[in-house]
């Protein structure tokens, strides 16, 4: 697998509980993917990762770097890019998954949120919101729970609930996103660049959510995302990505307090500015790491 921060794959999250072992704890392993678009261009090289059930797991890096290529390639969504996964597999609670449609994926479980915050924009917040329901078949007052638990969740939604979404703030419309996944009642949700084109306190206010969902709903998250210092104060555990590689994992208190991290992804270095052959040098470590 990747080079690991930690001594082993496990280690405590933010409430000092063990996180699992993959694959034996994982509701999701990606096991030694390669993605090929267009048949002749490789943009994953044997990216392996685990997601432990209960938990947050951050996918972290640059833009460019394969995060989102590896959440599409989870939620089945390559081929509309003429993309595919041509070695590896991908199991979601132990069953492998990635021959199975999009939505046989999001009727067992699992829904990616698209980077961008897609909504439908002219229909309404509550008519959005119910869209994400349209995999169940539980029946209309099943619907209504979850479509109150969403709103409980997010209050500016239930405020909103009767403007058409194109004409809401670029938060809202990332809350509607997330809300809309939640409308199919999803054990495992991949999130795609939520802090993108946001205000910081928003973004501060939905990562809080997502927290909380993870703590009181129990539903496990992957987030791929730029943002390396706000995933790592809400993630359990990390992975970085570089040039469609998995080059480093840890704890996200490991990953906080490595040198290398601290500087390349979060601005910070202890020893003052380094020089151009330094930075030249990490990188040429970290290509040899991987």
């Amino acid at each position: 697998m990747s080079q690991t921060i930690a001594a082993t794959a496990s280690g405590t999250d933010r409430a000092g509980d063990a996180v699992p072992d993959a694959p034996g704890g994982a509701i999701l392993s990606v096991n030694n993917i390669e993605v090929i678009y267009d048949h002749v261009i490789l943009v994953l090289k044997g990216v392996s990762l685990s997601v432990p059930e209960g938990h947050i797991v951050a996918l972290l890096g640059a833009n460019g770097a394969g995060k989102t290529t590896t959440l599409k390639a989870i939620s089945n969504l390559l081929q509309a890019e003429r993309g595919e996964v041509t070695k590896g597999s991908i199991e979601f609670r132990g069953e492998r998954v990635e021959k199975l449609s999009p939505n046989e994926l999001v009727r067992r479980g699992c829904i990616q949120v698209m980077e961008g915050r897609h909504c439908f924009g002219h229909l309404t917040i509550e008519e959005n919101l119910l869209t994400g329901a349209f995999t169940r078949r539980d029946g209309r007052a099943a619907i209504a729970r979850d479509l109150e638990m969403v709103y409980s969740y997010f209050p500016r939604l239930r405020d909103r609930r009767s403007s058409q979404a194109g004409y809401t703030s670029g938060g809202e419309q990332q809350m509607c996103a997330i809300g809309r996944a939640l409308m199919s009642r999803p054990a495992m949700v991949l999130l795609d660049e939520p802090s993108m084109g946001l205000a910081p306190q928003i973004v501060e206010e939905i990562f809080s959510i997502v927290q909380n969902l993870n703590k009181t709903e129990r539903v496990s998250f992957l987030l791929a995302e730029q943002n390396t210092s706000i995933a790592l104060r809400y993630a359990d555990y990390g992975y970085i990505m570089e040039n469609g590689r998995i080059v480093l994992d840890g704890t996200a208190d490991n990953l906080r307090a490595n040198e290398d991290v601290r500087e390349f992804y979060l601005g910070i270095s202890g020893a003052g500015r380094r020089s151009f052959k330094d930075v030249k040098h990490y990188r040429r470590r970290k290509r040899w790491l991987a």
